[in-house]
């Protein structure tokens, strides 16, 4: 009864009505503030692979498959700026309709989606039939960021803040020095998002999770 409550849930958080009235990829991305460049460079980035291609086009040609992808996120967060991407190269390879809602204008459609039912966690895929029945979602990133994450940032958020700026030069930085670390570690950020096999390697990961959340849900 609870998993029937909860997928009801699912279903209702977003209307058939609500989803077509939501922004396209074009439109989402044209109206954002910020990392318009960093959108840009993960969709450039994002191949869907031949293989993974064909499984999801078998899926959608189900009369019970994947039609419609809705997104939930917000421009300011890592994951979706690389996440959002991802689910437009996806809908593109299946040939699904994408929309995209901003989470923190939107919370109530987020709602049912938390991570482990208590984060608000971006970004949010949703996928649904082509008559708007819900299917299943994914949240946030791939398990393997997750494993990866502290090998890969490690390197990157070195010390920044006044106490382990303290520890690594034995005395209490000054304002300068801390505003150069704090810059350093954004420049490093950048470049990792750029050049990194980690990060592309999420990417794929996200292209091969959700292939594979989507023949679970179907039975594929």
């Amino acid at each position: 009864m609870v998993a029937q409550q909860q997928r009801q849930a699912y279903q209702d958080a977003v209307s058939a009505e609500r989803f077509a009235a939501a922004k396209t990829y074009e439109q989402y991305v044209g109206s954002i503030r910020n990392n318009r460049e960093k959108f840009a460079d993960n969709f450039a980035g994002t191949h869907v692979a031949d293989g993974l291609a064909r499984r999801l086009q078998a899926l959608a040609a189900r009369p019970d498959g994947p039609a419609q992808l809705l997104v939930l996120g917000e421009d300011w967060c890592p994951d979706v700026y690389r996440g959002v991407p991802v689910a437009r190269r996806i809908a593109d390879a299946a040939g699904l309709e994408l929309r995209v809602l901003e989470r923190d204008q939107n919370l109530d459609a987020a709602e049912p989606f938390k991570l482990g039912g208590e984060f608000l966690s971006i970004p949010v895929y949703v996928f649904y039939t082509k008559d708007h029945r819900y299917i299943a979602h994914w949240i946030e990133r791939p398990k393997l960021a997750n494993e990866q994450m502290r090998e890969a940032l490690s390197p990157i958020f070195g010390p920044s803040g006044t106490r382990q700026l303290t520890e690594k030069l034995g005395r209490p930085p000054t304002e300068q020095e801390k505003a150069a670390a704090i810059a350093e570690r954004e420049r490093n950020y950048d470049e990792f998002q750029r050049s990194s096999p980690f990060w592309a390697g999420w990417r794929d990961a996200t292209v091969q999770e959700v292939t594979e959340l989507l023949e679970a849900a179907l039975g594929a």
